[in-house]
């Protein structure tokens, strides 16, 4: 039986809210997908990552959607059981956020399935998914051919790098340069500890290593193992490149979590700052040791005794 005008207008207008917010977890997850993820060797646990993480909050919408257009009290019903099982699930955020961000608005919308009729139902279907996978497609094309495009030399060992002025010895894997996340001050008492080699940890201060400084970080830069001639404004607080640096050699571990690395230089006593694999300089909080935010010690060499990649 075909719904009356009012009810028919009111599914759509869900219909319409409830495609405008999946189609933006489909951006935003595809990009997220690509920038901060797909590090593993193996394609499955990358395909996995991406629709088991970042793409799950799109699969959540378009299911709710999908089911409140073809039974409309259910999906309302399930709407609203979603909204308050994010108050459950992020129950350690404030509330301030988590009502008029996420439990709010899905309580919202199924108020408006329980009402409403989308018809006819075929048409929003195919909507709904056509313009979920366009802007999967569209969005994430061009961040899936960068990765595709890494260069990648297997050698995650001490390098030398030119960053300007001075010339750098960069730490190989291990104490000072992990595949996990520190906080600042940690990552400080690393580099002090941190032997000759770089491989191991002394029981003493050796002071041999250290941070690099946000103009050596910014000027080490590379784009498939050329320099990718960054520069730091001090004044402006901002980095230029003629060509934007990527998640490769000699800085960077393409299969590593770690997107961001610390900096010694600090913007305060409690925040310095961190460079991403994109070359983009961020201020953060010290204590802040998010998994994917690592460092990589350095120590300066001679000119003469560094040979440049």
């Amino acid at each position: 039986m075909s719904a009356s005008s009012p009810r028919r207008i009111t599914g759509w207008i869900a219909v319409a809210i409830s495609t405008i917010v999946t189609g933006f977890w489909a951006f935003w997850g595809i990009v997220e997908n690509f920038y901060e993820g797909w590090y593993w060797h193996s394609l499955r646990q990358n395909v996995e990552l991406m629709l088991g993480q970042y793409l799950l909050v799109m699969f959540v919408m378009l299911s709710l959607t999908l089911l409140a257009i073809w039974l409309p009290h259910v999906g309302a019903l399930a709407h609203v059981v979603a909204g308050f099982f994010a108050l459950h699930f992020f129950r350690g955020s404030s509330l301030k956020v988590l009502l008029p961000l996420i439990t709010g608005p899905l309580v919202v919308l199924g108020l408006l399935y329980w009402y409403g009729r989308a018809e006819p139902r075929r048409l929003a279907t195919k909507l709904l998914i056509g313009l979920t996978a366009a802007t999967l497609v569209v969005c994430g094309a061009y961040p899936a051919w960068i990765v595709a495009r890494r260069v990648d030399d297997g050698d995650r060992g001490a390098r030398i790098v030119r960053a300007g002025a001075v010339t750098l010895e960069w730490a190989p894997a291990g104490p000072g340069w992990p595949d996990s996340g520190v906080t600042w001050n940690e990552a400080v008492r690393r580099c002090r500890y941190l032997n000759e080699d770089g491989e191991t940890l002394a029981d003493s201060p050796q002071d041999i290593w250290r941070l690099p400084t946000i103009e050596e970080a910014v000027a080490s830069q590379s784009l498939h193992l050329s320099p990718a001639g960054g520069v730091w404004n001090p004044v402006a607080r901002t980095a230029t490149y003629q060509h934007t640096p990527d998640k490769e050699p000699p800085l960077w571990n393409p299969y590593s979590q770690i997107i961001y690395s610390w900096t010694s230089t600090s913007v305060d006593d409690r925040t310095a700052y961190y460079i991403s694999y994109n070359g983009h300089v961020i201020p953060a909080q010290k204590r802040f040791g998010w998994g994917y935010l690592g460092f990589r010690a350095v120590r300066e060499v001679a000119r003469a005794a560094a040979p440049i990649p």
